[in-house]
């Protein structure tokens, strides 16, 4: 929110700089984002003075220009070239000398020496619509005859400097959003730290209204949604361009000044924080309707977007046709135009929680919901709207046709919380004095109705809806007694609670440890993600995603169903710093939605790009593959320990090449390398390889294996190789389970060396090269041993694979 520095010292008297109160704000709690200095009119009318035109020549080269001197000073005249048609000599103008830089919405340029057909120009005579004064560019801007020669413009037009203030509200702090609410929270602490704050209010003026009031047909249907409504109407207004002091104001903040009724709702609402509404009367029919009974029903906002209204959706109506989406924005058609004369002016306090809803569910923002979704003050409404009636009967004329109307269903009473010092003493970790204590609650606006020796009872004010606990109490005391003022003590005491990790926490230690100390980082993914990512996909593993109700934007929606687009996100984030090669591992929940209800399970998943070996002076570079991948898994599973595992190619869409390991017939993972186009989609521009780990699953074959110690045998191993003649489909896998099931005893490991296909073997054979580890943990192999196991082998790869030797 934008505030004020010189708005705020007209509620608040103080010296301190802007950048000292942007301090104490920030120690308040109000954090200031930014500080910047402003103008009244943008660049401060800087290299502008007012000159004189001694003579003015028609240009010899050009018919619509003319050739002036200008005095601008005890020095000589200027020679300036000049297009305007109403130039002419002994004018007082505006003139921007050599160096001046003019700015013209968000662009600028800078006046520079320069010949013009042929002719020297040594600066620019201005209409008022190049420095910022208006918007005419028929001529030159002309001044009275008694201004004095060289007075600066920026005096001439009082050009005024302010500073606005960027206050990054936290969500709690509704009371803030307005700038007698900052300044609320300024006296507050000058009170304490000073011993005195003067909070000066805008006085309220009594305003007149006929003997016989003129009533308006209020009907509020939905007491829910809109405990209470004000409203008043005033005739005989005249729509216009408002003075400029308002418009100064407004522009400052950065809104965008409309007409006198327009802009003085905005800045009643900037002022008190108290959002209004104007009507233009003649659309109202006499009646005023707060209801939901409009559903399906089209309104056209005033931003120009069209809305459908739903059945929760509150609404302000004559009755028959809906005029203002409540508490978000105005209606078109009901809106305070040039031609309006009547106008009916509403103030209410509206549900935070309806309001949001509905909010959200049109993708609708507005600086009014803004406030209404945070909690205005329930009793402020009608002294904004009194205020707003005296600057409108003041700024356009009219006069009220009754008195204000006000609906009101339920009384909003302070809030009653219980405060122990022995209690702030020990959050605070120090002892604050009782008086002070005191003086700063008193200072906030908070009643103390009860004292005890240790406890007091307070009243808080409606507006302050973040204030309901004693730890709500304790927070305001610090912040205005200064988070900076608390000491900290020279030593910390802390006590250590152990607690043994449960099976599955040690397990994915064990796995976080491996993967790390094999080069891969942890990741830890938004758990929200875009529903388009799931769209055209019918897997199980992508299909019945979570939608939210009320999404904070379209691309944090769904509720993931896989852990693979968060990762893909973090490799285009690290692609784009330059950083492609990457191992990187998750773990973490995925969600979803079945016939049972809501569903979540804990997944785990790893991503390998770019290379796995850079360039160096004695070896190429090594890209990443699919067998690198696997690898990992093995590893992992191997660590594990998992037994009786499957392996089958996998049907993951996203996979090009894939495989996927069993356990009891499910998916224990899924591994491969991604489609081209999924890595395009994400703007990757080189091979991604995944494997999405079914972490449940993992803990059951964790939990099935028992680790054996085995002592390392003292005797040397020995190998043994076979080249076989195969069946094309025949697998690597199939020959080692059959190795391994044949002699369990001597034979530790089995090796494939090399692969042959081609001339000499016929089309539907192969030539696998095997390597096999014999070894004795008794004694030393002889001769006879090593050639029964290697005849065993040989046994019974004919029998049941129909293999020959080579």
């Amino acid at each position: 929110m934008k505030v004020s520095y010189n708005w705020l010292k007209e509620y608040i008297k103080f010296d301190e700089s802007p950048n000292e109160i942007a301090e104490i704000l920030t120690d308040l709690g109000l954090e200031i984002g930014g500080l910047e200095k402003k103008e009244s009119i943008k660049g401060g009318l800087k290299g502008l003075v007012v000159g004189q035109v001694l003579t003015c020549e028609k240009h010899p080269d050009a018919d619509k220009l003319k050739i002036t001197t200008v005095k601008v000073d005890s020095l000589d005249p200027l020679n300036i070239v000049c297009g305007a048609p109403n130039v002419s000599e002994g004018q007082k103008v505006i003139v921007a000398k050599v160096g001046t830089i003019l700015y013209a919405d968000e662009e600028s340029f800078k006046i520079k020496k320069s010949k013009i057909r042929g002719v020297l120009s040594e600066g620019m005579l201005c209409a008022e619509d190049e420095i910022g004064l208006g918007t005419s560019h028929e001529g030159i801007m002309t001044l009275p005859e008694d201004v004095q020669v060289g007075t600066l413009a920026k005096d001439y037009f009082k050009i005024k400097t302010d500073h606005v203030l960027e206050i990054d509200i936290t969500p709690n702090r509704a009371d803030a959003l307005s700038h007698i609410g900052v300044a609320k929270d300024l006296a507050a602490y000058f009170k304490f730290h000073k011993g005195q704050a003067e909070l000066t209010l805008p006085k309220i003026k009594a305003f007149s209204t006929p003997s016989k009031e003129t009533l308006m047909n209020i009907q509020v249907l939905d007491t829910i949604a809109c405990p209470k409504y004000c409203g008043i109407s005033i005739s005989n207004v005249k729509v216009q361009e408002s003075p400029d002091w308002l418009k100064d104001k407004l522009n400052l903040i950065g809104l965008k000044p409309i007409n006198n009724i327009v802009d003085i709702t905005n800045f009643v609402l900037m002022e008190t924080g108290q959002s209004l509404h104007a009507f233009d009367q003649g659309s109202l029919d006499s009646k005023i309707e707060v209801s939901k009974n409009f559903a399906g029903d089209k309104l056209l906002l005033l931003d120009g977007s069209a809305i459908t209204l739903s059945d929760e959706d509150l609404v302000i109506s004559n009755g028959s046709k809906p005029l203002c989406l409540a508490g978000i924005m105005g209606g078109m058609e009901s809106g305070v135009t040039k031609e309006t004369t009547n106008v009916f002016l509403e103030a209410a306090y509206f549900n935070p929680v309806r309001i949001r809803k509905s909010a959200k569910r049109h993708q609708v923002k507005s600086d009014s919901s803004y406030r209404f979704e945070r909690g205005i003050d329930p009793n402020g409404t009608e002294f904004a709207l009194k205020r707003a009636v005296n600057l409108i009967l003041e700024i356009a004329g009219g006069s009220a046709k009754s008195n204000i109307q006000t609906i009101q269903n339920v009384d909003f009473p302070a809030f009653e919380v219980s405060f122990r010092y022995s209690v702030c003493v020990k959050v605070v970790g120090m002892h604050i004095p009782k008086e002070s204590i005191d003086l700063i609650l008193k200072a906030l606006d908070i009643e103390i109705i009860a004292v005890s020796e240790d406890e007091l009872l307070l009243k808080v004010p409606p507006f302050r809806v973040d204030v309901k606990r004693e730890s709500d109490i304790i927070e305001e005391i610090l912040r205005v007694f200064g988070y900076n003022n608390i000491t900290i003590p020279s030593s910390v005491n802390s006590s250590i609670v152990w607690q043994e990790k449960l099976p599955q926490e040690k397990l994915q230690q064990l796995i976080s440890d491996l993967l790390s100390n094999n080069g891969f980082n942890e990741i830890m993914c938004n758990s929200l993600g875009k529903p388009s990512h799931y769209d055209g996909f019918e897997h199980d593993s992508y299909t019945n995603a979570i939608t939210l109700l009320n999404p904070l934007s379209q691309d944090l929606s769904v509720m993931r169903r896989s852990l693979l687009f968060g990762g893909l996100e973090s490799i285009q984030r690290n692609q784009n710093m330059k950083n492609a090669d990457l191992k990187l591992y998750e773990i973490g929940k995925v969600y979803w939605k079945d016939k049972e209800g809501y569903q979540e399970e804990k997944r785990m998943c790893l991503f390998l790009s770019g290379q796995t070996r850079a360039a160096q002076w004695s070896s190429k570079t090594l890209n990443t593959n699919f067998f690198t991948l696997k690898g990992f898994v093995n590893l992992l599973l191997d660590r594990i320990g998992a037994k009786g595992v499957q392996y089958k190619a996998s049907s993951n869409p996203f996979f090009s090449e894939g495989q996927s390991v069993l356990f009891k017939k499910t998916n224990l993972v899924e591994y491969g390398k991604l489609t081209p186009a999924l890595c395009k989609e994400f703007g990757i521009k080189q091979d991604v390889y995944f494997a999405d780990i079914n972490w449940n699953l993992l803990l059951e074959t964790a939990r099935n294996t028992k680790v054996k110690y085995t002592q390392l045998s003292k005797f040397h191993p020995v190998k043994r190789d076979l080249s076989l003649l195969l069946n094309k489909n025949t697998s690597f896998k199939q020959l080692e389970h059959i190795a391994l099931e044949c002699e369990r005893k001597l034979l530790k490991q089995v090796e494939l060396f090399d692969v042959y296909q081609g001339q000499k073997l016929p089309e539907d054979k192969k030539s696998y090269a095997l390597s096999f580890q014999l070894e004795n943990p008794q004694g030393t192999l002889k001769d006879q041993e090593i050639d029964q196991v290697m005849k065993k082998l040989i046994d019974a790869f004919q029998v049941k694979l129909g293999a020959t030797l080579r």
